[in-house]
């Protein structure tokens, strides 16, 4: 466990095992499959009601949707923060463009300014 930043693990250019992790679950759960997934897991949880079945159902399917909604909370933090990470990393480069070209001076901070276009993709 790290307290590090996710944006930050791994080399710069590189992504790390949990970033790649991280963008294929956002994907998955942006997609229609695991939508209906989330549909059938909530009428699950309306039929095990109306039916009145066992406790132990409403908790296993009571726990199943706590555990997805766990999962998808987490997912959303660290999608979050690798976007923040993307944003101020482009708002920097840009500023010292901004700030090279004002004073005249030219190199750095536009070769910064060209790696950080597409920055969200890489992370």
């Amino acid at each position: 466990m790290t307290f590090e930043h996710p944006a930050k693990e791994g080399e710069e250019n590189e992504p790390g095992r949990f970033a790649k992790l991280a963008e294929l679950a956002s994907n998955f759960t942006s997609s229609a499959g695991f939508s209906v997934f989330c549909v059938l897991l909530v009428a699950a949880f309306v039929v095990v009601h109306l039916l009145h079945l066992d406790t132990s159902w409403q908790h296993l399917v009571g726990d199943a949707m706590g555990a997805v909604a766990l999962l998808l909370l987490a997912l959303l933090k660290n999608s979050e923060r690798r976007a923040e990470h993307a944003i101020q990393v482009k708002l920097n480069a840009i500023a010292a463009a901004l700030l090279e070209q004002q004073e005249g001076k030219g190199g750095q901070a536009h070769r910064a300014l060209q790696r950080a276009i597409g920055l969200e993709n890489r992370q």
